[in-house]
């Protein structure tokens, strides 16, 4: 799959309750914002790079090509981050990474690309046996089918998508590219 056939979303529209509210894409780690640990490996992989965030906007316009926001008010999870980034992808494939992520690396980014392309369905990683969404490739054809799932009330992103056959990219349990900074504690690593 080359890279100018997907769209990158970076989800940084969290309420941030565990970092005890702060906009954890750009709370500071090791000297710059969680935010700009991710886009620094994904800006090379693609053209269309959107972040979803729900304020600061004007911080974050300098490490997209677009900014998105949920339609709906009162923070209403990582679903509506992907609605919103489904709804102007300008590629058929949407990669999905948490922008609170900062140890992920280009190696997991292109092993996600490959095993979407050889199936040519989404592909989600998994850790120690659980699907990790915020790690996800999926195709822009599943918007309306995603768009449907919230009308009927349904929030979770993981369980949208494996009603499709989703295909796994089985990391190890250690594996510490998959690690989502949720509190001030991991700042301290």
């Amino acid at each position: 799959m080359p890279a100018a056939a997907c769209s990158i979303l970076l989800l940084a529209g969290g309420r941030g309750q565990r970092m005890g509210g702060q906009d954890k894409g750009l709370v500071s780690w090791q000297g710059k914002p969680l935010i700009a640990h991710v886009q620094t490996v994904v800006r090379p992989l693609t053209d269309d790079l959107i972040i979803s965030c729900n304020r600061n906007q004007d911080r974050y316009r300098s490490y997209a090509d677009q900014l998105v926001g949920d339609a709906e008010a009162g923070f209403p999870g990582p679903l509506a981050g992907v609605l919103a980034g489904l709804g102007v992808a300008r590629h058929p494939w949407l990669l999905v990474l948490a922008g609170d992520a900062p140890l992920i690396d280009r190696e997991l980014i292109l092993a996600l690309m490959a095993r979407a392309n050889a199936h040519n369905e989404p592909t989600m990683a998994r850790q120690a046996g659980y699907w990790q969404p915020m790690f996800s490739l999926i195709p822009c054809a599943l918007r309306d089918t995603l768009e449907q799932a919230w009308r009927q009330g349904d929030r979770s992103l993981q369980h949208v998508l494996l009603k499709h056959p989703v295909r796994a990219l089985d990391v190890a349990d250690d594996d510490r590219r998959l690690c989502n900074f949720n509190t001030p504690a991991f700042l301290q690593g």
